[in-house]
């Protein structure tokens, strides 16, 4: 009794998506584009963006230089985003810019371009493509319409998104530390002070730099000791100079002191 109460639940179900699926598939193969156009719009308006999107592809070409075409490829292009396809979605909203360019349309489009590359943009840890990409997309924005009022989310946006490629650099530099590759950790820490001028880690930042400074020292060969010891002592009193409340003075002049004592062994 209750395997046969189950078959006809499933039998049921099956019976009901044929119908569904075939009633879509009549909709679908319906010769008329004016009636397909119109049914890709209430699909979109209901949020059926897949079948939207099957109904606009049958049309688009087909509508080239018609003033319905417009309205379809910028709702085409808003398929893919709502399906969070967003490398699509993002080629489609900068296609319709230059196939567009007079449209009501093309200031919002544009702006999809890039949110779509923001959409994309992944943890801090990851490779950041998108993340620039999207900075990008943002910054011509702004440019192109400097008076929108999507131009403060702009703003927001760029530097939320610059806060991640600080963060994603901070990573690397101390990734290179922990892996005592001294000189890439330098050079990624140094990087940092001039790609991010006004970060708030530069305290943090300059300290790593006087640290794997040191250790690089410590750990080079005879030859190439007596030069890099004389950047930890540079490098050190700049930190003093910049910050002398900072409660690392005390390792920082410990540093400076070791590189002097190890550069007394190069003198005559």
């Amino acid at each position: 009794m209750t395997k046969r109460y189950i078959f006809s639940i499933l039998l049921g179900a099956i019976i009901l998506l044929g119908a569904c699926k075939s009633e879509f598939e009549k909709i679908r193969t319906n010769p008329d584009p004016e009636f397909l156009r119109t049914k890709g719009f209430e699909f979109f308006e209901q949020g059926e963006y897949s079948k939207a999107q099957s109904l606009f592809e049958l049309i688009i070409n087909g509508l080239r230089g018609t003033a319905e075409a417009e309205k379809v490829y910028f709702q085409y292009a808003y398929t893919h985003y709502h399906q969070k396809k967003y490398v699509l979605a993002s080629y489609y909203f900068k296609n319709f810019v230059a196939t567009y360019g007079n449209s009501a349309y093309k200031e919002e489009a544009e702006f999809m371009s890039a949110y779509s590359h923001y959409e994309l943009s992944p943890n801090f840890r990851l490779e950041q493509s998108y993340t620039a990409k999207a900075i990008d997309g943002f910054q011509l924005f702004i440019n192109t319409y400097p008076n929108s009022e999507r131009v403060p989310l702009c703003n927001q946006l760029i530097d939320e998104m610059r806060e991640k490629l600080e963060d994603k650099e901070f990573y690397v530099g101390q990734l290179y530390y922990d892996t005592k590759q001294y000189q890439s950790a330098t050079r990624v820490f140094e990087n940092m002070l001039k790609d991010f001028p006004d970060t708030e880690d530069h305290e943090k930042i300059r300290h790593f730099i006087v640290k794997s400074a040191y250790l690089l020292a410590e750990n080079s060969v005879y030859e190439k000791q007596k030069e890099r010891f004389e950047n930890v002592v540079k490098k050190g009193e700049e930190f003093i100079v910049k910050y002398p409340d900072s409660p690392k003075i005390k390792e920082i002049q410990n540093f400076i002191k070791d590189a002097e004592n190890g550069m007394r062994k190069f003198k005559v």
